[in-house]
């Protein structure tokens, strides 16, 4: 008997509709609908929108490929395929990570490589080959020309595509254990500001202008966290999700009395320490993650999702919708999401 070596992976468009119906709790709705899917060739490790119609995914082949979804059909079909993008001599690597900013889109994969795509176009733009020598789990854009990467030894890499070399143009890192990071997100606002997690559950808020180390470690999950995002249009709030079953909604703000810590099912512990204190610039215009006196800034977390479940993988956050999936092939939307 004859076993594939991949499942039946899917790439899936659902529609959360308007009107969901009442679950559990008033804010999570009815069943998303299936619009459309289209089969994938190995695990999806990454999925970005690039725009309105196309979607790109990282493989665990090492593969980069661009979906489009044609709205008039409900349909989608494969616009791009870059086969085995990241690789080893002899095998597969997985792409592990992805960041567009159309019609660019960078990834990064297990061989320690950085690839530069454009849309449209059928070759490589840029590579860096040996961008690291462990795997890089996820990249962010800085600015146009910058991006950020997270590897499996703790550190934050800078890289300027100016440049022609091959080296970093910053190199930050956590002082100690060398605990592998699995997600970054840039502040919406202010580039200068990110959000790290890793293998040990610790959030970590970092200036990249400021010194080598994180500006601020909060005690978030018991176990690894896979992804972090500020909210795109209303960065005092964070969310993040972990192994451990736990989605968190974080709230920062200048001007609370008292600091609220919002358990839910279980009693995570938080710590909010600064590292480092900013130096100078104007006082205003410090993001309120930044504020380094504990007294001004509070920090408020929530926990998001009903009950513990399996591993929270994945998370995305718009307005006043959020959506996570879990290892127990749920998909969990909340449209209430107090913003």
């Amino acid at each position: 008997m004859h076993t594939s070596l991949f499942k039946n992976n899917k790439i899936s468009i659902w529609s959360i509709g308007e009107n969901g119906i009442s679950g559990l709790d008033d804010e999570f709705e009815g069943d998303p609908q299936l619009v459309c899917e289209h089969k994938h060739n190995g695990d999806v490790l990454d999925l970005q929108f690039l725009d309105q119609d196309r979607i790109v995914t990282a493989s665990s082949t090492g593969a980069v490929i661009i979906f489009r979804h044609h709205h008039n059909s409900q349909t989608l079909s494969v616009s791009q395929l870059w086969e085995r993008a990241h690789h080893y001599p002899c095998d597969n690597a997985p792409c592990t990570g992805i960041v567009c900013n159309s019609p660019e889109i960078v990834t990064v994969g297990e061989d320690g490589r950085i690839i530069l795509f454009r849309a449209d176009q059928e070759g490589v733009l840029r590579t860096i080959e040996n961008a690291d020598s462990s795997t890089i789990h996820d990249v962010t854009f800085l600015r146009t020309t910058e991006i950020l990467t997270v590897n499996s030894i703790g550190q934050l890499k800078i890289w300027d595509f100016r440049q022609q070399g091959n080296e970093p143009s910053q190199i930050l890192s956590l002082t100690g254990d060398r605990v592998p990071l699995h997600c970054v997100d840039r502040h919406p606002n202010q580039q200068h500001i990110v959000a790290t997690g890793g293998q040990d559950g610790m959030l970590c808020i970092w200036d990249v202008r400021q010194g080598n180390m994180p500006f601020s470690l909060m005690e978030a999950h018991s176990a690894e966290m896979w992804e972090v995002h500020f909210h795109p249009s209303n960065p005092d709030h964070l969310f993040s999700c972990s192994e451990d079953g736990s989605l968190l909604h974080w709230e920062t703000s200048s001007n609370s009395d008292t600091p609220s810590f919002l358990q839910g099912g279980r009693n995570t512990s938080i710590v909010s320490r600064s590292a480092i204190a900013p130096a100078g610039g104007n006082q205003s215009l410090i993001s309120s993650w930044l504020t380094g006196d504990s007294s001004k800034g509070r920090l408020e977390t929530t926990h998001m999702l009903p009950s513990q479940t399996l591993s929270v993988n994945s998370l995305d956050v718009l307005g006043q919708c959020l959506v996570c999936g879990t290892d127990g092939e749920a998909i969990y939307v909340n449209k209430r999401v107090p913003i």
